[in-house]
């Protein structure tokens, strides 16, 4: 029994990677595209491209491993029975009910994984992918140019007389404020533009300050100075799990992200039947639509979980799982349980 488990497992993690490389190759050709709308508006560099891939990660296996799964699982006892080795299988007095068993505990394990992905790792990665992309446009606001108008740096009005190639090194500058109870100038021959931690800075070398008033005059030279500027963006603050699904904060999508990723979790789990239902075939009497049916099954239960969600709230999640369960051990009692 333990050979008949590994043959049969040994055969579904060819045919499973066979589809989960391409469904996620797919996938993130996709991102990419989606990714590459954001050079229009902020400056990556591929090491930067590299960490936005690396954050849509757990979106791309939570979407295309249970689908992977159960046409990968599907087609290989389907292959198996037109092999004539299912058949064999059942001659042996093995009851198709040790097939469910067997596919049970992978499917078992990848929909506990799908549960910690959802549910732990992705609101974690969302919010670091969000702050990440809303630091970068707040810094492009601050793309300094040459330019005889200057720009805005915090209380600061900035001139710029050379520029490096990246835009964050600068030449001959000079900096004026005057928002404060003396009036302040300062000039640098070097500058260069860092950015620590959301914290904007501007450091200056080689340079003198001028500060008066209608009393005193003073003037410093200094060798390195720093002038920060927090940046605009709106950095949310990941506390953790519990927090993130349980404040109110955007609550409608979370509750529908809820329901409708707890029962794509599920799915693998819960379509064991439909798996062995669709799979097992006797090749001379029966000549099923497999690739049809299982498309439009997964089509069914996705569609399915999103409406009824938008009508009957968490009861979705008990609802479909419940009935899918029946319709399917219904479909596999009909066609495999009876016959073999």
């Amino acid at each position: 029994m333990d050979k008949l488990r590994s043959y049969l497992l040994s055969n579904l993690s060819i045919l499973f990677y066979s589809i989960f490389l391409p469904l996620f190759a797919i996938a993130s050709v996709i991102f990419m595209i989606k990714l590459a709308t954001y050079t229009s508006v902020i400056q990556l560099t591929i090491a930067e491209m590299g960490e936005l891939y690396l954050f849509v990660l757990p979106e791309l296996f939570f979407y295309t491993l249970p689908i992977a799964f159960v046409i990968g699982s599907a087609l290989t006892l389907y292959r198996l029975s037109n092999d004539n080795e299912m058949i064999v299988v059942f001659s042996l007095g093995i009851s198709p009910l040790y097939i469910v068993r067997t596919l049970f505990k992978p499917a078992f394990i990848l929909s506990l994984f799908l549960f910690i992905d959802f549910l732990v790792v992705t609101p974690y990665i969302k919010i670091i992918s969000s702050n990440f992309v809303d630091q970068k446009r707040a810094e492009a606001k601050f793309n300094l140019t040459a330019s005889e108008f200057g720009h805005h740096f915090g209380d600061w009005m900035l001139f710029v007389n050379k520029n490096g190639p990246d835009n964050r090194n600068f030449s001959d500058v000079a900096l004026f404020n005057k928002s404060m109870k003396e009036e302040i100038l300062i000039i640098a021959k070097q500058a260069d533009l860092i950015n620590d931690a959301g914290v904007l800075k501007l450091r200056l070398t080689d340079g003198e300050s001028y500060s008066y008033n209608d009393d005193l005059y003073k003037q410093m030279n200094f060798k390195t100075a720093y002038i920060n500027d927090v940046l605009s963006a709106d950095m949310i603050v990941y506390r953790d799990t519990y927090d993130y699904w349980t404040n109110n904060e955007l609550r409608e999508r979370k509750d529908q992200r809820l329901v409708v990723n707890s029962l794509l979790s599920l799915f693998p789990l819960i379509s064991v039947f439909l798996i062995v239902a669709l799979g097992v075939v006797h090749a001379r009497h029966q000549n099923r639509w497999i690739y049809l049916w299982i498309f439009t099954s997964i089509i069914v239960f996705y569609a399915s979980s999103i409406i009824l969600q938008q009508s009957i709230g968490f009861h979705t999640i008990w609802v479909v799982t419940l009935l899918w369960l029946i319709i399917t051990y219904l479909f596999y009692n009909r066609l495999v349980g009876r016959r073999f």
